[in-house]
């Protein structure tokens, strides 16, 4: 009668072992299970938050698109009806409106920014560029703007110990003019400089006339 007490007594210590390990067991189960919950719904919560703000964002720039799309507009009817585009931008000098691209672009010549070989400006202070800014900060605040360099397609002879080819002439061409206008207060996160080289001729490099034509710097205003 002993032993077979003691057998139960044994039986029963197996099975309430087991039985803790399975509850041990079934509580590692769960808070696995819960740290995953946790972290789906952490994940589901970011992309809800990121996609409310992506619907935010969709409707600014539907917003800008369409306040982009009047301006253009405005100025197209505008030029219709006699106004240059000088009148119709603000900007004077050379101006140009490419409707389909949604861009104005001021173009200056080199010889009133840059000596020969040289990319500093001539003067500390330039009437043109000054100009630009102003009608930049007034009509045009927040648009994103280009300042892209050219040049002719002759070799750097004079100043080839700074420059090694026309890419480099141009692109320190338009960093200068880029830090000029960031200088006077243009954001930085709205401009940036292109080098073009010579790469993108506007006129013939068989003349003085073309070459002198194809050394500029051209403001470019995205209006879209």
């Amino acid at each position: 009668m002993k032993q077979v007490a003691q057998k139960m007594l044994g039986c029963g210590v197996v099975v309430l072992a087991l039985s803790l390990t399975g509850c041990t067991n079934w509580q590692k189960k769960y808070d696995a299970l819960d740290v995953e919950h946790q972290n789906l719904r952490g994940l589901y919560e970011n992309c809800v938050a990121s996609l409310d703000s992506s619907a935010a964002e969709k409707a600014q720039l539907s917003q800008q698109l369409t306040k982009s799309r009047q301006d253009l507009e405005a100025m197209k009817q505008q030029m219709a009806q006699g106004k240059s585009a000088q009148e119709a931008t603000g900007f004077q000098g050379d101006v140009k409106v490419d409707e389909a691209a949604g861009t104005i672009t001021v173009t200056l010549p080199n010889e009133i920014l840059f000596a020969s070989g040289k990319a500093s400006l001539k003067s500390t202070t330039n009437t043109e560029l000054d100009h630009i800014y102003g009608v930049l900060r007034e009509r045009y605040s927040g648009r994103p703007v280009d300042v892209v360099g050219h040049t002719d397609s002759d070799p750097i002879r004079k100043t080839k110990d700074q420059w090694k080819d026309n890419w480099e002439l141009s692109a320190e061409r338009a960093l200068t003019v880029l830090r000029y206008l960031v200088d006077r207060g243009v954001q930085p996160s709205n401009i940036r400089a292109v080098a073009c080289g010579e790469s993108r001729p506007v006129a013939s490099n068989a003349s003085s006339a073309g070459k002198a034509k194809n050394r500029r710097v051209e403001i470019v205003v995205h209006m879209k």
